[in-house]
């Protein structure tokens, strides 16, 4: 295997181009090589400064380092648009063509057989194939659909050179059997679609989801009304209080400065005046009871007098 090279990675890739019969496989296979090589020729990158994988449906370009990355994208904005509206505008409705694009940077070894390595290579792949592009090709109007890369994005989109305006791409998380991919995507997002901010989880927007969440961690609090505002989850409410009412656990409970005190039983309505015991009496045999119960004001009268206006035990 040789020694891994920088390069350029541009992938395209031809929507439904299964369901075609053969000879509109054959038909869409010539014009994905037409506009993938005026692509590149308006963008200056001459044949001695790529190499080309067929891959049936799609094509695989391996551009050298030395070109120029931001006038490949200027040409993939402007140039394959236009070549697919002239080359659809004189097709039929069954040899119409559509494509995906990737365009990223990464090191690509190349191994015994002829074959391209590296793992920058196979995420631009995962990014062409993903769920994502292929719902932004289905809901929009034109034929053509762009993902960049995040380091294509840091090094050319974001500074906003001529022709590349940064606002048109949008961060995505793509999904993959190695962990969510961060790119982003030219154009509308798709309805529904996880959103995020590339690489580092800069600007999340649209709820996007945890990377390589788990399930292992507390949920995060919600927001509240779609204003932004963080809805902590709602605290357990403190035990409820002892109803209101003097409690007694042993000796002579006193009203209103009037000791009670003796054997007061079978009381049942109106006003006791006197010595009250609930629960019977224990203790010593000079009388002196103590309330096994609960005693609230529910039994004293308002109005009542002294207990020796009322008489004695009721």
């Amino acid at each position: 295997m040789t020694d891994p090279v920088s390069r350029t990675i541009l992938l395209l890739d031809i929507e439904k181009y299964s369901d075609r019969d053969d000879v509109e496989q054959s038909y869409l296979r010539r014009m994905l090589y037409d506009i993938a090589d005026r692509t590149l020729e308006a963008a200056g990158i001459d044949e001695p400064q790529r190499r080309r994988a067929d891959r049936g449906d799609a094509v695989m370009e391996l551009i050298d380092a030395n070109a120029s990355v931001a006038r490949l994208l200027r040409s993939l904005l402007t140039e394959v648009p236009a070549q697919l509206r002239a080359t659809n505008r004189m097709a039929s409705s069954s040899a119409q063509i559509r494509l995906r694009a990737v365009l990223a940077t990464g090191y690509v070894a190349i191994d015994g057989h002829g074959g391209w390595v590296g793992s920058d290579l196979n995420h631009a792949c995962r990014l062409l194939d993903a769920e994502l592009l292929r719902e932004a090709l289905r809901e929009r109007s034109d034929d053509f659909v762009l993902c960049v890369s995040e380091p294509v994005h840091a090094g050319i989109v974001r500074h906003e050179y001529a022709g590349i305006p940064a606002s048109d791409f949008h961060p995505v998380t793509v999904g993959s059997k190695n962990g969510p991919l961060p790119a982003w995507l030219h154009g509308p997002v798709p309805k529904g679609a996880a959103t995020g901010s590339g690489a580092g989880g800069r600007g999340a927007e649209g709820g996007r989801p945890v990377p390589g969440g788990t399930g292992g961690r507390p949920a995060p609090a919600s927001t509240e009304g779609g204003t932004g505002n963080t809805v902590a989850p709602e605290a357990a409410a403190p035990p409820a209080a002892p109803a209101p009412g003097p409690q007694f656990f042993g000796g002579s409970p006193s009203f209103g400065g009037s000791l009670v005190m003796g054997d007061q039983t079978g009381v049942s309505g109106g006003w006791v005046g006197g010595d009250v015991v609930m629960g019977g009496t224990t203790g010593p045999a000079n009388g002196a009871g103590t309330s096994a119960g609960t005693v609230t004001s529910a039994g004293l009268s308002p109005d009542a007098g002294s207990s020796a206006d009322r008489g004695g035990r009721s």
